[in-house]
């Protein structure tokens, strides 16, 4: 925590926090240096000369000053006014002000806010437009030359956040500007489209398409108009000066605040969990406004975070409940469709046992939404068959960190992540499935020395920047992470004193590794022994490790296995319980960490209670007011298991929200032939999906935007969301579809609001105990588990690991070779990834034309020779097949 400090700043004794950007310093005093490259997320760039003050008989930038006991500073020395001013005016000499007419006169254009501040009489050098095109490539953004005053802020963002580094300006060039990989057009660099350089632009050289004839009383008038009109104030300005026409810029903005929203929402993508605010106007979303309070992302985002919103007004959103009639859908109201509902579930229960019924909770839904699907299936229903997707991601991870740690999510925070002195990836592609997540390695490893160790087949934008990239052999990673537990016990590397005060099975385990010798490891995974060894020593010495891993281990026969290796190895060598360290399952959907947290899990309450644990029961049971008999102890089946009980004729009915599984499920003419054979399904969705086209009632629902929630992210974190603008249509919240459905089904529990859902959910759940909308109020947070006192635990396992004993357990395994193997008749193994820009099923991203721009279609990527062979008889030709050379 800083020390505090005083300084003295035009006369006035401030006391702050000690080594504080001076900018920052004076902002929380109320007090405004004038500035426009400094931003607290980039420090200080020191190119606009519009913060200039007085300090010892020096003039100095103010951006560039950090608060220190006894610092006496001047803004009003003549010599800082001067400079201050004269710096403003060059900036403005390379910007064609006209504020009025321009989109970003919203009361977030630093460079209008200065210029307003500072009371600039007149642009005193004349604006000479630069010799370049506007760049408007990109579907997701536009470069104005003219309008660039050459701050470096994007630059910065690019290179030392996003660390994409594509950006750059040649300041020695004779008409210098911001160039994309020295030159290109934005749509033919290797830009990324992450929109770090529009969100920190200070004025509107970088703005979003999206904001276009959309923000302001004039900015929807062509430029065939809006030329003119800006030749003729020029003119005037240079007579009656600039001070006029800035008041009608002011004017203009403040007419644009009523109509303009501003609401703090969470992405809907992956698991980073990012928040920002969301601009609109009516229902058009102008732009996404990352803030440096989000406390997973702070200003970072990617392409889909900042552009891909486009499914939200989407003309194919569903937006009244359907029944089928007669093989086809027809319309119907919210009452005809939930009263069937109800009465062919609770007429299925009644006839074939609570057992007869499958539930899918939705990973993009939020908390409360998973609590209620379990709540109905466990309480109405009577049945513990209901689950989420990360059955087949997320739960092998978890299974492996219960058994070894107890808790199953990522053991600290991203700022860990950023702060170990080692991060090891294993079957993580990080850049484009946790983009925001691969910045912060990035940035760590360019700009702090943090060394980065990659694990995997393929080679890819992390493996390329590592300072050790392996690649074993598929499926075999098990095999290297325990030659590398035995390699720190043979060699004095294992943290003896933190095994023997933390950890249980010490010797059984030691024991368990004898089969996992170097030459062993190095025969199985195909890396040298010598690699193995290079990359033992830097991770046994290190003081702290993170280990990040991810679908490319997980979705294996034997996931659950590996994971519990990889956090075996962690054990052996202390990285649990201090800062900078631990195991981090980076999870795939926003919330496919708060689907099983609340409870969408075959075997689990929510808070990860076991549903044959009597006395877990008989608290459920209590909290929700019936006996516990009326709570099954069978062991629920999970989604693959249900699909397959349906197939057979033993699940007659099922209800799935939000998921795409005839989609994205293996086998999916196994899964499309269950699907046909349930006497009734009912699918909630907000598009009919490939799922839904097999329901025979299907429901309405909204995405995050329009409605209210909380969601967790893959370090625990949970955040809340607002809604940004109404339901679609007649379409409705899952939370309200639920609870009305509930009703139906005689149990009217009275849910007007989320809220009182998770206060419900906290007031039985130990884990979340503290949990409250209140605690969560704008861009507040809390890592779970949380104290009833409001207490949570970004980092665990500070104090022992929650164990009978408090201690971790060491867990003995085996090898078993991978069902996954290739054989005489399939002797190709495809490993399936993701792309960065586009998400699972493309339901939401595929709304975007912009993102059909950059990514149109899926790929393969093989070698060049397997890419000229012909394989049974079919050429894979290069229409179809990316030949990338690794």
């Amino acid at each position: 925590m800083n020390q505090p400090c005083t300084i003295i700043f035009d006369g006035e004794k401030l006391t702050g926090n000690a080594d504080e950007p001076l900018i920052d310093f004076l902002e929380s005093k109320g007090i405004a240096l004038p500035n426009v490259c400094y931003h607290p997320s980039l420090g200080a760039i020191e190119t606009c000369d519009a913060c200039w003050v007085e300090v010892a008989g020096e003039l100095k930038r103010g951006c560039a000053l950090r608060s220190q006991e006894g610092m006496q500073i001047s803004s009003r020395h003549p010599q800082a006014v001067a400079a201050r001013h004269e710096g403003m005016d060059r900036l403005l000499s390379k910007h064609e002000l006209y504020c009025t007419v321009c989109e970003n006169n919203n009361g977030d254009c630093t460079l209008h806010n200065t210029m307003v501040e500072m009371d600039i009489p007149i642009q005193r050098y004349e604006f000479l437009p630069k010799p370049y095109p506007k760049d408007t490539s990109s579907p997701f953004y536009t470069y104005d030359p003219d309008q660039c005053i050459l701050c470096g802020r994007c630059v910065e963002a690019c290179q030392n956040v996003e660390v994409n580094e594509t950006l750059s300006i040649n300041y020695a060039d004779e008409n210098p500007r911001v160039l994309w990989d020295g030159g290109k057009e934005i749509n033919d660099s290797s830009c990324v489209h992450c929109g770090h350089c529009v969100t920190v632009c200070p004025c509107n050289a970088l703005m979003e398409n999206s904001m276009n004839g959309h923000t302001g009383p004039f900015t929807s008038m062509p430029w065939s108009l809006k030329r003119p009109m800006i030749e003729v104030v020029k003119k005037i300005e240079t007579t009656i000066s600039a001070k006029p026409v800035t008041g009608l810029s002011e004017i203009d903005s403040a007419w644009r605040q009523p109509g303009l929203k501003r609401t703090k929402t969470v992405c809907t993508y992956c698991g980073v969990g990012c928040s920002f605010e969301m601009w609109t106007r009516d229902r058009h979303i102008l732009k996404v406004q990352p803030s440096p309070e989000a406390p997973a992302n702070g200003i970072s985002t990617c392409v889909k975070g900042k552009f891909a919103w486009d499914f939200v007004n989407s003309e194919k959103r569903l937006t009244t409940p359907l029944i089928r009639e007669q093989g086809r859908f027809r319309e119907a109201s919210w009452d005809e469709a939930l009263e069937l509902v109800a009465q062919r579930l609770l007429k299925t229960r009644d006839t074939h046992g609570p057992d007869s019924l499958g539930f899918i909770g939705s990973s993009k839904a939020s908390n409360e939404e998973a609590y209620l699907t379990q709540k109905i299936a466990r309480l109405i229903i009577g049945t513990n068959s209901v689950d989420n997707s990360s059955r087949y991601c997320q739960n092998p991870a978890t299974k492996g960190l219960f058994r070894t740690v107890g808790y199953g999510g990522d053991a600290g925070t991203i700022k860990d992540i950023e702060q170990a002195e080692v991060v090891v990836l294993v079957g993580s592609n990080t850049a484009e499935n946790h983009p925001v997540i691969a910045s912060r390695i990035k940035a760590a490893q360019k700009l702090r020395g943090q060394k980065l160790i990659v694990m995997d087949p393929r080679k890819h934008e992390m493996a390329e920047r590592a300072d050790i990239f392996l690649r074993p052999n598929a499926s075999t990673d098990l095999i290297w992470a325990s030659a590398l537990s035995r390699y720190m016990f043979d060699n004095h590397l294992a943290d003896t004193d933190f095994l023997e005060q933390w950890v249980n099975n010490v010797e059984e385990y030691r024991r368990s590794l004898e089969p996992f010798t170097l030459d062993f490891a190095e025969l199985k995974t195909g890396i040298s022994k010598q690699a193995l060894i290079d990359t033992a020593e830097i991770i046994g010495r290190a003081k702290s490790v993170c280990l990040l891993w991810a679908m490319g281990i997980t979705q294996h026969s034997h996931g659950s296995d590996t994971s519990t290796a990889l956090s075996n190895l962690l054990l052996v060598t202390g990285n649990y319980g201090k800062p900078g360290t631990g195991g981090y399952p980076m999870r795939g959907h926003n919330n496919v960490q708060g689907a099983s947290d609340f409870g969408c899990l075959r075997n689990m309450y929510p808070g990860y209670e076991k549903v044959t644990d009597e006395n877990a029961r008989q608290r459920w049971a209590k909290g929700w007011g019936v006996k516990p008999e009326q709570l099954s102890t069978k062991v629920g089946e999970g989604n693959f298991l249900m699909v397959q009980s349906a197939d057979q004729g033993d699940i007659k009915a099922m209800y799935i929200i939000g998921e795409e599984t005839a989609f994205s499920d293996a086998n999916t003419h196994n899964v499309h032939s269950a699907f046909e054979k349930l006497d009734f399904m009912v699918v909630q969705d907000i598009f009919l999906s490939r799922t839904a086209e097999f329901a025979d009632v299907v429901l309405p629902a909204c995405p995050s935007v329009e409605k209210e929630g909380t969601f967790v992210n893959t370090e625990r974190r949970i955040q809340r969301f607002y809604e940004v603008m109404p339901p679609l249509g007649n379409s409705r919240p899952d939370w309200r579809i639920l609870t009305d459905l509930a009703a139906r089904m005689g149990h009217d529990w009275g849910y007007t609001h989320p809220s009182q859902i998770m206060q419900e959910c906290a007031s039985i759940s130990p884990m979340f105990a503290g949990v409250s909308y209140e605690r969560l109020e704008g861009w507040k947070s809390l890592s779970w588990p949380v104290n009833a006192d409001g207490v949570d635990s970004p980092l665990l396992y500070t104090d022992g690991f929650p164990t009978a004993n408090g201690k971790a357990n060491l867990f003995p395994l085996k090898w078993q070779e991978p069902a996954e193997a290739t054989d005489a008749e399939y002797d190709l193994s495809l490993d399936n990834g993701r792309l960065l820009e586009q998400f699972q099923g493309a339901n939401q991203t595929g709304r975007s034309q912009g993102i059909w721009d950059q990514a149109p279609h899926g790929f393969v990527e093989v070698s060049h020779e397997l890419g000229r062979t012909w394989y049974r008889g079919r050429y894979l030709g290069k229409d179809y097949v990316s030949t990338r050379q690794h």
